[in-house]
């Protein structure tokens, strides 16, 4: 009689069974999902057509940005369905733009429809660029008409272009200027005994203000009040002049806000009626009975006729089967922080980047390239990495063009200084030409615990960086001479690039942020415009008076091309139209608590990715509240 199996195998017997069962159970729902798309996709799917006198309802949600993160498509289904997405939707600029741009002439399209609820906040520049097109749109005699519950100040400037502008009886136009705070950790490193080494060259450069002080130094003050001042200046001019007012009433509006508000009688609807910035307060079911009257009602007679901007791409653009022989502008997007190595869209890695420029360049059919910049900088190793492909563009005859987006500072600036033109927004955040470094040393709390750290070593070298150990004074030295090494060889950058001197371009550097006037103003900076206007300068460069635009983005393994497609088709965007009008989820990413939370996780999270291998960053902490 055979031996029973003991208590521990069958443990573990019954454990693996539980663990391949359900491993199993996974890989056929997983299957299951795909066939459903497919069939749903072959056989079911939804014809889309635009009917002859519909809105272009533009519902961004989330954030605007130039590119979209990279999300692995099956974990951004599973979040859908599952409803546990911690993630801000975003909306990609150039959709918004283009919807627009391709409505003004499409005779099926009679008015544009704001719904701006969903929408969380956009860089300047960003928000410049969409009014800017609804101006355009408007020019053509179409109307164009803004509703939401509440208005942001993201959301209002886009909603003040509109002919007519109407909220809520219970909501408010919430305008607030802008600033810019940090969280500041000196205090805390000192309880904890930890000392954050800096070094750095620029008067101004202030993104390692955080580890040095517990407030903003008069110098990063100065400077901030400047480029805000001119985002400032643009917003209220654009709002102003749009709603037929001053620039001056807008800045009223925000300042005396609080106060008329803290009247018990004064309503915030109503205040902003009496400083004509919405033209009336109407309940949803309202704004749906009224935008009916003026568009006519669908085939239901429940709703105005209508197409979401997402729809209407679908229908006016066309798959690219097969490459056109037309000579082409290339545009490869740097947005995010820059990394070392390889890094997916949303951020910008030396390596991936530099490849998409290369790909350009050797592409014989491109014959220009705008690379768009939307960053703070980051790694000055990695920036020098792209920069030098932008040099190896030019001098294979292929003219290259900056189109900067909300940021193209510090290390954004590294790698645009080399381009035949530089095109910015007025109101981009620019220069910061400054680098620093950091090393951490934890003797103190390690010493505070009894743990000590001591030993030899064969050369001057060995321990060096033990940052256990208190920094060493020649190990210190050699850092801020690379420090300034690496700030001359900026200026150098910049210099040669911008056909100034040394000296002239350190009087304007110094890790100072300007703003896009500005920089155009001193020098850093050729035109101001959009992306289009760079496009239209690259083509003019290489004397191209037929071309197409051809987008160089990431690549994707044949996986990662296989689902995007599969899911992108049906389940995900079926769920999102469902949720585009909802304004309650707003309050999971806009929160005070949520978006402190998130600033000090921004925080941490720049110091652990740090990855510059001489420990050298062109980085510029210049976000705009």
């Amino acid at each position: 009689m055979a031996n029973k199996p003991g208590i521990i195998h069958r443990l573990f017997t019954g454990f693996w069974n539980l663990v391949d069962q359900g491993r199993r159970s996974i890989i056929n729902i997983l299957f299951l999902l795909i066939i459903y798309v497919i069939i749903k996709g072959v056989f079911f799917a939804e014809i889309k057509t635009v009917h002859t006198g519909s809105a272009l309802v533009i519902n961004p949600m989330g954030y605007i940005v130039d590119e979209l993160d990279h999300v692995e498509p099956i974990d951004e289904m599973f979040d859908e369905l599952s409803d546990r997405d911690n993630k801000p939707p975003q909306t990609l600029l150039k959709e918004v733009i283009e919807a627009i741009d391709s409505a003004a002439t499409d005779t099926s399209i009679d008015a544009i429809v704001l719904k701006l609820g969903g929408l969380y906040g956009a860089g300047p520049s960003k928000l410049h660029d969409i009014s800017l097109a609804l101006e355009e749109f408007k020019a053509t005699g179409k109307p164009v008409y803004a509703y939401s519950q509440f208005f942001n100040q993201s959301q209002y400037i886009i909603a003040a272009q509109a002919d007519e502008v109407y909220m809520d009886p219970l909501g408010s136009v919430y305008i607030e200027g802008y600033g810019r705070f940090n969280t500041y950790f000196k205090g805390a490193l000192d309880n904890l005994g930890i000392n954050f080494h800096i070094f750095k060259v620029g008067t101004f450069k202030s993104a390692v203000e955080p580890f040095l002080r517990n407030d903003m130094s008069d110098e990063a003050k100065q400077a901030n009040l400047h480029y805000l001042g001119d985002l400032w200046d643009d917003y209220t001019e654009s709002v102003a002049s749009a709603r037929e007012l001053e620039a001056d009433d807008i800045k009223q509006y925000s300042n005396q806000y609080l106060s008329k508000i803290g009247d018990s009688t004064t309503k915030p609807s109503q205040l902003a009626v009496e400083a004509s910035l919405v033209d009336g307060l109407m309940t949803r079911q309202e704004i749906k009975s009224y935008l009916i009257e003026k568009i006519g009602s669908n085939k239901t007679g429940k709703n105005y006729r209508q197409i979401s901007y997402k729809n209407y791409l679908d229908i006016i653009t066309s798959p690219d089967l097969l490459e056109s022989s037309l000579d082409k502008v290339a545009v490869v997007v740097a947005k995010g922080v820059i990394y070392n190595g390889k890094k997916k869209a949303g951020a910008i890695g030396g390596i991936s980047t530099a490849d998409q420029i290369r790909r350009a360049r050797v592409n014989e059919s491109v014959k220009a390239m705008v690379l768009r910049v939307d960053s703070p900088g980051g790694s000055a190793f990695a920036s020098e990495m792209i920069r030098r492909e932008i040099v190896a563009m030019k001098e294979a005859g292929k003219p290259v063009v900056i189109s900067m987006g909300s940021y193209a500072a510090s290390g954004g600036y590294w790698i645009s200084a080399s381009a035949d033109e530089i095109w910015a927004s007025p109101t981009t955040v620019t220069g910061s030409i400054g680098i620093f470094g950091m090393l951490p040393t934890f003797e103190g709390p390690l010493n505070k615990y009894g743990i000590h750290r001591d030993g030899v070593g064969t050369t001057l070298l060995s321990g060096a960086f033990d940052a256990g150990k208190p920094l060493r004074e020649d190990v210190g030295n050699a850092i801020q001479g690379s420090i300034e090494k690496g700030y001359e060889q900026f200026l150098s950058i910049v210099a040669e690039g911008r056909d100034m001197n040394k000296e002239e371009v350190d009087k304007i550097a110094q890790g100072r942020v300007w703003s896009g006037k500005t920089a155009k103003e001193i020098g850093l900076v050729d035109f101001l415009g959009d992306i289009d206007d760079a496009i239209n300068s690259a083509a003019v460069l290489a004397d191209l008076d037929t071309y197409e635009i051809k987008y160089i983005g990431h690549k994707l393994s044949d996986s990662e091309q296989f689902f995007n497609s599969l899911f992108k088709s049906s389940i995900i965007s079926a769920i999102q139209e469902e949720v585009v009008d909802s304004e309650e989820i707003q309050a999971r990413f806009l929160s005070p608590a949520v978006l402190l939370m998130n600033e000090l996780k921004s925080s941490y999270q720049m110091l652990s990715t740090m990855d510059d291998p001489n420990n050298i960053y062109a980085h510029c902490l210049c976000s705009v509240n």
